[in-house]
């Protein structure tokens, strides 16, 4: 826990899951710079976008406003209800809506954290604008080192003319304001590739992982999963678009399917592919932390190309805390595929949580690891 000087008022926050790097923070100088448009007392609704830990709506609530938190990430919504209860803020000041609802208007004002994704800002952007009124200011902002070039071209076209601030401490703002000009149309954003070698359209909403063609990792892994295992029950851990639960019920008609992904817009992604490929057969589709309320001994064979990131933070703490869940879930025997970059070294981080650890399949950049 770190304590955060906003303009509202000090605020003790962690991240979500959390780190044991001292030097990672829940906040960045990007949040402060938007809190700093936000005058202390002013209250109204205020619509906060992509809120990665909650410092944003945290640091509203502490002012008197009335908070919705918009997000794709299930980790986010975690982590700021874990910063409202350490802050003693009541939970009933921030409504959190998950990326593919709708937030309810009007809105005073919006905060907007500028996503990695092009696609996700774009479609946030087109569905969030006939919801505000004209005049309303829209403050988007991101890390200069993250700042895509094109997002100020997205938000005029979106919401209205924008001006850009001048850099503070690394960070930037595009403050738009809604102009009176009919919202412009909804694009369809939604793409669409085959599943290797099987016929099956994958489609993929915004922000999903790897959605304009397969995953490298994803495709290397496909053949090493395995043929006729009966009723196993298997899971697809950070689903994405459901390409491996796919694949594994393609190679399984008996098998009983678990897709689970922290984005909301990965497990709808897999919810649409899956019943596109299997009409009329069942399958589980979470968005969740993992497997990390699992029941123990509930899967027969995990198959996951974990991510190598927390929005901007590169590690492998995210891909480790899926190994040990993977190992707390699976039934005696049983096991978990991994795919991952050779220079990762997976071969000994999972042997922490596995007897025995074997590699199954790969090419010159990537290694499936059998973990059993």
């Amino acid at each position: 826990m770190q304590e955060c000087e906003t303009p509202f008022g000090a605020l003790t926050l962690d991240r979500y899951p959390p780190t044991a790097n001292p030097t990672l923070q829940a906040w960045d100088a990007a949040d402060l710079h938007m809190l700093q448009q936000c005058h202390p007392g002013t209250g109204g609704r205020v619509l906060v976008i992509n809120d990665n830990f909650g410092s944003l709506a945290c640091a509203l609530a502490r002012g008197g406003c009335q908070v919705i938190s918009w997000s794709d990430s299930f980790l986010a919504e975690q982590a700021l209800r874990l910063n409202l209860e350490r802050n003693t803020l009541a939970a009933d000041q921030v409504d959190f809506v998950d990326s593919q609802q709708l937030p309810i208007g009007p809105v005073d004002r919006v905060l907007l954290r500028i996503p990695k994704s092009l696609a996700l800002l774009e479609d946030q952007l087109s569905r969030l604008r006939p919801l505000l009124g004209a005049g309303v200011a829209v403050v988007a902002g991101a890390m200069l080192k993250h700042l895509p070039p094109t997002a100020g071209d997205l938000l005029e076209r979106h919401i209205g003319p924008y001006q850009a601030s001048l850099a503070w401490k690394k960070s930037r703002l595009l403050i738009a304001t809604t102009s009176e000009a009919p919202a412009p149309e909804i694009p369809d954003l939604v793409t669409r590739y085959e599943l290797a070698d099987t016929g099956f359209l994958l489609a993929n909403r915004p922000g999903v992982f790897s959605r304009e063609r397969l995953d490298i990792g994803t495709r290397v892994l496909l053949p090493c999963i395995p043929v006729d295992v009966k009723a196993a029950r298997i899971v697809d851990l950070g689903c994405g678009n459901g390409a491996l639960g796919i694949q594994a019920a393609l190679n399984n008609p008996d098998a009983q399917l678990r897709f689970i992904d922290e984005s909301y817009a990965a497990v709808a992604s897999a919810r649409d592919n899956f019943a596109a490929a299997f009409p009329g057969r069942q399958a589980q589709f979470r968005v969740a932390d993992g497997l990390l309320d699992a029941v123990p001994g509930s899967a027969d064979l995990v198959l996951c190309n974990p991510p190598f990131h927390q929005q901007q933070v590169i590690g492998d703490e995210i891909a480790m805390r899926l190994f040990q869940q993977s190992r707390r879930a699976l039934v005696e025997g049983g096991a978990l595929l991994v795919v991952g970059n050779r220079h990762l070294g997976y071969h000994v981080k999972l042997r922490r949580f596995f007897r025995r650890v074997e590699q199954v399949g790969g090419n010159a950049k990537f290694v499936v690891l059998r973990a059993s």
